[in-house]
């Protein structure tokens, strides 16, 4: 029977994609570039702030001026945090539900403490989730299983009653080499090449209402 499960944040808790973009066309505007459509933004967002600065700059890591591009990036983005930034239609229902069924739920996310903490307490979950792990909480981020294995030991979880959902191959990565099931929300941040198929998940969700009915299946 699953009785904890945990969520990753962009892409599967939170629909944060309008914000991330809006930050980062601000950032272009800046440097007098045109805006980038949203439906060019969307998928790069659970791949993280360097992959979308790649996306919008041609820049990489180790290029000069990544580093100026990285900081007002994130510094636009941490003003407008919660502008549009929404759960994904349903999830609060699920919550709702976890919570009546006495389930424990945590949130585990790469992004830094500074940026998930104020955008929780936007959304009224920094004090409902059971446990936060954030991209600066344990040395190692996601795929790695420190991140998933910390989480459960916050919770006191058993990893094999546990599921961690997200929409990134990492996501999966991490809940499985942390020996928890794992399920891919297909309707988060997943590029058009990718082949979530072939991540090796116990299963899929197209939308938050399908996760009470998949949880029963796998944790049979």
């Amino acid at each position: 029977m699953i009785k904890h499960i945990l969520f990753d944040l962009d892409g599967t808790l939170a629909d944060t994609a309008l914000d991330l973009a809006y930050a980062l066309n601000v950032v272009r505007e800046w440097k007098e570039l045109p805006e980038i459509p949203i439906d060019l933004i969307r998928p790069t967002v659970s791949l993280g702030a360097n992959v979308m600065i790649k996306l919008g700059f041609n820049l990489e890591v180790d290029q000069l001026g990544f580093d100026e591009i990285k900081k007002k990036f994130l510094d636009v983005y941490a003003k407008n945090i919660a502008r549009e930034t929404k759960l994904f239609d349903g999830m609060a229902d699920v919550l709702n539900r976890l919570e009546d069924e006495k389930k424990i739920w945590g949130i585990v996310t790469n992004k830094s403490t500074s940026l998930t903490m104020p955008l929780l307490k936007e959304l009224s979950l920094d004090d409902r989730a059971s446990c936060i792990v954030c991209g600066d909480t344990v040395e190692h981020n996601k795929p790695h299983p420190a991140p998933v294995i910390h989480a459960c030991k916050l919770i006191e979880a058993n990893p094999a009653s546990t599921v961690f959902v997200g929409d990134a191959k990492r996501d999966v990565e991490s809940g499985s080499r942390a020996g928890t099931k794992t399920l891919i929300a297909l309707y988060g941040y997943i590029e058009n090449t990718a082949d979530p198929k072939s991540w090796g998940a116990d299963g899929m969700v197209s939308t938050p209402h399908d996760l009470h009915e998949k949880l029963r299946e796998i944790g049979k």
